[in-house]
């Protein structure tokens, strides 16, 4: 296929980059916990995908070899529209940027053009050739990241993104949410005519952090008070059900199903078994839950769930954190992927900083020093999305729609600079 060249109504999308000098830095001692070095990786990650990001005809690329080459260029999902803006928000939030303020808005566009389908009053799930609809299929997953995206959208002036909150809040809402047992259903038909029976924590669990982030763009406390319901409801109540931990699926009365996908354990958003990265995912939500609404039970939760995460997970010979174990505690997918390791950093960071224990802090040296060594490309810029156990990449694709823009790694990084200025 021809190259797809950067197209420039924003100024200054070719990054300038260093690729000998980040070479040079991956074989010199990093300090890890310093700003700016948190900083110069959010940028070098941004300068990866900004040369070949921006589709002109709406919304951005979103499948990306090795080497930032475009493939599948037609495939648009709406998760990775969402995360995508959030990237160039939170990148305008930290280096005030005019570019990157533009492209979120250029972001927010094709969400509100292609995804959002009014007749239905639903977001298109997946886009093909021609940014035509594919999957219509409504999925609380999607709704968590319009909220996201949106949230982060209204801190960085997008005109009218605190309407967008709303407006996915209130199909949340009133589509989806079952107040007997304090949890959204995950999907719907394209007409909303069908509600699956299916229930699900990871979806929940991104709600919980989309209206975590909704109520600190907007202070609107209803947003906080139904994170704080769906926290309780997923990492106490139905954590009493598998021993403290956090299982992945569920019946419609909220009965765990220990079958569910045991025969597709690479589900893209429904794997099976035990997933440390979802366990110090509600690590980090519990911690940022407690800065607003403190109480001692999320404390106890967020470290209970990252250190039996951590001791059943990380791979004391070769680094790195496997994706899944199973209930009797054998690992069960020794793969490594890129957001586990991001999440679980960001995890030990809040830890050490809210809980005042050094440990923590050696767990987040050991793990971004594993990912210094292992999940970053030097050569090209950005992270490696899957490893295997020993540590060798998988693929050449380095971004698929729907599952890796680096949403993950630049988040985390994020994360812990905003609770090293907290």
């Amino acid at each position: 296929m021809p190259a797809i060249v950067a197209l420039s109504p924003y100024p200054a999308l070719v990054p300038s980059r260093h690729f000998p000098r980040l070479m040079k830095l991956r074989h010199s001692i990093v300090d890890f916990t310093s700003k700016e070095f948190l900083r110069n990786h959010i940028q070098s990650i941004l300068d990866f995908y900004l040369p070949h990001i921006l589709d002109e005809s709406g919304g951005f690329f979103q499948n990306f070899k090795d080497d930032g080459e475009v493939f599948n260029p037609g495939q648009r999902h709406l998760v990775s529209s969402c995360r995508m803006v959030w990237n160039f928000c939170k990148a305008y939030e930290l280096f005030g940027d005019q570019k990157y303020q533009q492209l979120a808005q250029h972001g927010v566009d094709y969400i509100r053009e292609k995804h959002w389908d009014a007749s239905r009053q639903g977001y298109n799930w997946t886009l093909r050739e021609n940014h035509q609809a594919d999957d219509q299929t409504n999925h609380c997953y999607g709704l968590a990241f319009v909220i996201l995206c949106f949230s982060a959208a209204h801190q960085a002036g997008v005109s009218g993104a605190q309407e967008d909150i709303q407006r996915a809040y209130h199909i949340l809402e009133t589509r989806l949410w079952d107040e007997q047992f304090g949890l959204y259903a995950d999907e719907a038909s394209p007409d909303w005519s069908r509600i699956s029976d299916y229930r699900g924590q990871n979806a929940n669990m991104h709600c919980c952090e989309a209206l975590l982030a909704a109520f600190e763009a907007t202070s609107e406390s209803t947003y906080l008070d139904r994170a704080y319901r769906l926290a309780k409801t997923v990492s106490v109540n139905l954590a009493e059900e598998s021993n403290g931990l956090i299982w992945e699926h569920f019946t419609k009365d909220l009965r765990i199903d220990w079958e569910y996908n045991k025969d597709d354990p690479k589900n893209l958003y429904r794997p099976w078994g035990f997933q440390p990265g979802h366990q110090t995912e509600w690590t980090k939500l519990l911690l940022t839950l407690h800065q607003h609404k403190p109480e001692d039970w999320m404390l106890e939760r967020a470290k209970f769930l990252f250190d039996v995460a951590l001791d059943a997970s990380w791979d004391s010979e070769r680094g790195g954190i496997y994706y899944g174990f199973s209930p009797d505690g054998a690992i069960c997918d020794d793969e490594k992927y890129f957001w586990v390791q991001a999440e679980t950093f960001a995890a030990a960071a809040r830890l050490q900083i809210q809980i005042d224990d050094p440990h923590y802090k050696e767990w987040y040296n050991k793990i971004w020093q594993y990912c210094w060594d292992n999940m970053i490309d030097h050569k090209h810029g950005a992270w490696y999305r899957i490893l295997s156990a020993d540590n060798k990449k998988l693929s050449d694709e380095k971004s698929i729609a729907g599952g890796k823009c680096d949403y993950h790694s630049i988040g985390a990084c994020w994360d812990v600079l905003r609770v090293l200025d907290s």
